[in-house]
């Protein structure tokens, strides 16, 4: 059986410590910074996906071993394994409604005990993990509990869960969600509203152009930049003039 040990093997194999104070800085790991704390060895994002996917049937006990870890290539492939997982119970040829079960309870356990802890961990796992809470009992309720937290990872993975919705033109909790957080002091909450709202204007321009009229005048900048980025040049200027 494939172990958590045998993934740090296989992950330390990809490490290159030329990279590691350049990650350093990329996921702000510095004192007082968000990622203060965090430790890297160097591993890329390809390289980290590749040994996931090797060991996609680790079992839940012993990914719990990696989340554990201090260094974030750990914890990602970790979360990467997680979710090829939940995919595969979420396929009609291997459907199993427990085993989501089991992956979203378990993602949030680590969530909660800020085992996933940065922007990437929360990136590569909330937009696909939100399927499970699409049309359940009780998201709208999680979903604001997660947006008023003191903890910014929780507060973004509640506005990345909604993802998943955007992309089955479920638009209402995402709208909801950015309107609540506009008064967000994190950069990176403004940023990952802003992303939300872009691809919500794919799916209905109109929507994110009533959004934009009643709270443009409250947006931070970053919001707004991000959330009409794929308008017209013309239009966008428009947009930043108000």
């Amino acid at each position: 059986m494939t172990t958590a040990a045998s993934v740090q093997k296989d992950l330390a194999a990809f490490a290159r410590l030329n990279r590691v104070s350049d990650y350093l800085r990329f996921f702000k790991a510095g004192p007082g910074e968000y990622g203060e704390g965090d430790e890297f060895i160097g591993v890329r994002v390809p390289d980290s996906r590749e040994v996931a996917k090797a060991h996609k049937d680790l079992p839940l006990s012993e990914i719990q071993k990696l989340l554990d870890s201090k260094i974030h290539e750990e914890r990602f492939v970790g979360l990467a394994i997680l979710i090829y997982r939940f995919k595969k119970a979420q396929h009609p040829k291997s459907l199993d409604l427990q085993v989501q079960k089991e992956i979203f309870d378990f993602y949030m356990k680590n969530l909660y005990s800020q085992r996933v802890n940065n922007w990437d961990l929360i990136d590569s796992t909330a937009p696909y993990l939100g399927y499970y809470l699409l049309g359940r009992p009780g998201t709208t309720k999680l979903l604001d509990q997660l947006a008023a937290s003191e903890s910014l990872w929780e507060r973004r993975a509640a506005v990345m869960f909604t993802f998943a919705f955007i992309r089955e033109f479920e638009l209402d909790d995402t709208l909801r969600l950015c309107k609540k957080l506009l008064n967000d002091p994190h950069d990176l909450m403004h940023k990952a509203c802003g992303w939300m709202l872009r691809e919500l204007g794919k799916q209905d321009l109109g929507a994110l152009r009533e959004f934009l009229a009643a709270n443009v005048g409250r947006m931070p900048r970053t919001m707004l930049r991000y959330a009409i980025e794929k308008m017209s040049e013309r239009e966008r200027k428009e947009w930043l003039k108000r």
